[in-house]
């Protein structure tokens, strides 16, 4: 058996996502950034994808937040704080639906008259000037590599085979991130976690492709604003 087909079966064997396995038969296994990118470039590809983030800060406080998306515009959202505050959100094309729960507007709309529960959803428009500073979601999100990346051990992510991804910043000096990525199936970007002195950010993903079912709310549970259609 040739030096060739032997590395070739070997590839085989090993996996193509963490082997570099070219024409030449070489089987120099992939650097770490080239790991994350093919891992990013998998992400950007998916037509449908669940986001979970768990933030905590030191001074306690803590936000989860659960996104399913089509990473343009179709997307469901639910944020939730420590303080018992929630804030729901469908976005369809160019439409927010919103809906939040008491604690979160007595809290932070400072609306302490609201006693009972929110059962209607506020249909609004929504408004690029302002995105990023509403609280609410985008349903895109971008996958790009950034800062210095090594390889660090093996392990498993709900099951599934993964490798460790230790990325450093020099713009966040403070800070470091560590990415899993499958190494079965397609290189996927499983999880990735951002440890500082300040913060603890867990972010998962899961239901690759999976079929989405995101429906405006029914018309007697939506209350129309001033600039809503």
């Amino acid at each position: 058996m040739t030096n060739v087909t032997t590395t070739a079966l070997a590839c085989l064997l090993a996996g193509a996502a963490l082997t570099g396995c070219g024409a030449d038969g070489t089987g120099e296994e992939k650097s770490a950034g080239d790991i994350l990118d093919e891992a990013n470039a998998t992400m950007r590809k998916l037509k449908s994808v669940t986001v979970d983030i768990t933030n905590r800060t030191t001074s306690g406080g803590s936000v989860t937040n659960r996104l399913v998306t089509d990473l343009d515009s179709r997307c469901r959202s639910r944020t939730t704080w420590s303080g018992g505050g929630a804030l729901e959100q469908i976005r369809l094309g160019e439409t927010d639906y919103v809906r939040p729960n008491r604690a979160y507007l007595q809290k932070w709309k400072n609306y302490p008259g609201v006693t009972g529960e929110q059962k209607l959803w506020v249909k609004t428009p929504v408004d690029p000037a302002r995105r990023g500073g509403d609280g609410l979601a985008s349903c895109e999100r971008p996958f790009d590599s950034f800062g210095t990346a090594r390889k660090g051990g093996s392990t498993r992510v709900e099951g599934t085979k993964a490798v460790e991804l230790i990325v450093t910043d020099k713009a966040d000096k403070a800070g470091t991130y560590t990415f899993y990525v499958a190494t079965e199936g397609r290189p996927y970007l499983l999880r990735t976690v951002y440890k500082s002195a300040a913060q603890h950010t867990t972010t998962s993903f899961s239901d690759f492709d999976e079929p989405l079912d995101i429906r405006a709310p029914k018309s007697g549970e939506v209350l129309s604003v001033p600039g809503g259609s």
